[in-house]
């Protein structure tokens, strides 16, 4: 395969014109979203007070296999779209591997991650419907950048609670949210009913998405003309996202190339659930097979020491239940460097595909993982994302793996972005002073005893 390009790009003839929606290929779907005082599946109505109405269409849609994109959203889309599928050939001759390594770079644009294929879908539905604004959480802070530029773009205001750590570890990333119009507060905060009542209980607390989502949705549930806007987690989300597994999926068919290995990071689900939507499509109708890996930060292990459960998306349980693998609402991570990995929970989709055995999970101490990020950066020249260089931690494990058993097996993994706005976490690693945190069984019991009974 030595003829394939360093990069491969597709013309913008090829881009994406669908959504890829796994759901609809899935035998066991998803488990529904529970109305937390009646138990009930939520119904349209009721979550349309929450998300935007063409967006809770999408959330609730397991049957339909693809859905068309609208053509502004395309039109946004090739201005930072097709992202390069990249050889990593120098990463492979460094590592004497006879795998052949591939990854999706996805931080060819402003915000500097996959963010923005959501974000600009879900800033048009909320224009569509007229409203003046959205509130979100972020939590490294790259789904709120590329919120901030997506409102921005469409003319919508946009209120940002972003975790408190990363608020104070990533200044620049919360400037440039402002840059683009955005308000940014630190969570959880003295701003809402639920971030007095958590700082209350957790005082000097760095906060955690499950704080922020829960300050997100009161905001927008109590103010008129705004809704919540959410960055991963959301089967909507993993709809959006698709189009990198789309994108990567049509670049190797063009070369004849055939993964054998997909390899994605794990927090919410955003990215994993994005990238590997076309190639888990061809497993569940039997027309091709892969080995799908996820790869999670040891200090938040909701696939591999989780529970699948029932539980609310939010620390301040004001949010649907949802079926998925949690450590529990109730957890607070902590303050560590692993940025936007921080949720408590997982992507119901791919909690499903876990527990079915479709998918594998991993998780991964931070210095290995910023070990690996910076041999990743010094071979192929691209400062990766802390979140990202979960990916390569793994896809650099497999590749060896590969060469002690002289197997030539093909390794896809998804870059979701750059670490630019990380260098306080690159500096604590070269000064010796990052220190791996795994959550004993006791660390993560009160996060199970919170655990609702459904």
């Amino acid at each position: 395969m030595n003829n394939i390009p360093y990069k491969i790009y597709l013309d913008e003839a090829e881009l994406p014109k669908q959504w890829y929606n796994l759901r609809a290929d899935m035998k066991n779907k998803p488990a529904p979203l529970l109305d937390p005082a009646t138990l009930q599946p939520m119904t349209a109505q009721a979550l349309s007070g929450v998300f935007c109405e063409e967006l809770v269409k999408q959330e609730l849609d397991d049957t339909t296999p693809y859905i068309d994109i609208p053509q502004e959203i395309q039109d946004y889309y090739k201005t930072f779209r097709p992202a390069p599928l990249m050889r990593a050939y120098n990463l492979e001759k460094a590592l004497g591997t006879p795998a052949n390594i591939y990854y999706k770079f996805e931080g060819n644009n402003t915000s500097g991650s996959h963010k923005l294929n959501s974000a600009i879908a879900q800033a048009y539905y909320a224009k569509q419907q007229g409203l003046k604004g959205v509130t979100t959480e972020t939590g490294a802070g790259q789904w709120g950048t590329a919120l901030s530029m997506a409102c921005a773009y469409l003319g919508l205001d946009c209120k940002v609670y972003m975790v408190k750590v990363s608020y104070e570890q990533k200044p620049f990333r919360r400037e440039v949210m402002r840059t683009y119009g955005a308000s940014v507060v630190p969570s959880p905060s003295m701003d809402t009913a639920v971030g007095r009542k958590i700082l209350q209980e957790h005082p000097g607390t760095g906060g955690s998405l499950g704080c922020a989502i829960s300050e997100a949705v009161e905001v927008a549930t109590s103010t008129p003309g705004y809704r919540y806007v959410l960055g991963s987690v959301l089967n909507q989300v993993l709809l959006h996202q698709s189009v990198i597994g789309l994108e990567a999926k049509t670049a190797l068919d063009k070369y004849g190339i055939k993964a054998d290995i997909v390899i994605g990071c794990a927090g919410g689900g955003s990215n994993l659930g994005g990238l590997i939507a076309p190639f888990v499509g061809e497993k569940l109708r039997g027309e091709a097979d892969y080995r799908i890996i996820a790869v999670e930060p040891a200090s938040c292990p909701s696939f591999t020491r989780g529970k699948f459960v029932y539980d609310f998306c939010d620390t301040g349980m004001i949010c649907p239940l949802a079926k998925m693998y949690t450590l529990g609402s109730g957890f607070i991570p902590a303050p560590n460097h692993a940025g936007g990995l921080r949720f408590h929970g997982m992507s119901t989709t791919l909690s499903q595909l876990y527990h079915d055995g479709l998918m594998e999970a991993t998780s991964v101490e931070q210095t290995a993982v910023f070990a690996a990020a910076e041999q990743f950066a010094r071979i192929e020249g691209i400062l990766p994302a802390p979140e990202s260089s979960h990916a390569i931690k793994a896809a650099i494990d497999e590749a060896l793996h590969c060469k002690e058993t002289g197997e030539e097996k093909t390794i896809l993994f998804g870059l979701t972005g750059t670490g630019y706005f990380d260098m306080y976490a690159y500096e604590a690693f070269h000064d010796g002073r990052m220190h791996d945190y795994i959550p004993t069984d006791e660390d993560l019991a009160p996060g199970f005893a919170s655990l609702p009974k459904v």
